[in-house]
């Protein structure tokens, strides 16, 4: 499979599993493709393998986990180490994304949780001990992640569940 040539089984199989690939079998979306399962099953396998399925990851509520503090930190870092920054910072604990911006000054955005504001204080001293330059921190109160409706086709007729809730991820 090359780039960007996905077929539209592909995309639906993409767009079902956005939904929530945990709940959803080869079976279920063969169904609503009116396939086989095995035929979805062969296809799932073929986008793994290829990179373009790369993981599946739990959602997590981190407030009720007991992490209330959910925050964005917006950091600058030299092109020439902005990758090894991005890379390193996902190593600190708390941090639970790194986002490595091609364009401006602030070009690293890292998404952390915390306890209280000493455990986020901490994390922002680490961002920085490793050279990132702290632009702006935000307290994010909540976060909504739905599927990406492009891999169907415009005038197809597709279910509109207003996407899953994400708080923290």
């Amino acid at each position: 499979m090359k780039n960007g040539e996905l077929d539209s089984i592909d995309r639906h199989i993409l767009y079902y599993l956005q939904q929530d690939a945990r709940s959803t079998s080869s079976s279920d979306i063969a169904e609503k493709l009116d396939l086989s399962a095995s035929t979805v099953r062969t296809r799932l396998n073929k986008l793994e393998s290829s990179g373009v399925v790369r993981g599946y990851h739990i959602d997590i509520d981190y407030d009720l986990a007991g992490y209330p503090l959910y925050t964005k930190i917006i950091c600058t870092a030299t092109i020439p180490k902005r990758d090894e920054l991005a890379n390193e910072a996902r190593d600190i604990r708390g941090v639970t994304a790194v986002r490595e911006i091609m364009t401006g000054e602030r070009n690293v955005y890292v998404n952390a949780i915390g306890r209280d504001h000493d455990d986020l204080d901490r994390i922002t001293k680490d961002l920085d001990a490793l050279g990132l330059d702290i632009i702006d921190e935000q307290i994010i109160r909540d976060e909504y992640v739905c599927p990406y409706h492009g891999f169907l086709d415009p005038d197809e007729d597709h279910d509109h569940d207003g996407g899953d809730r994400g708080d923290g991820g």
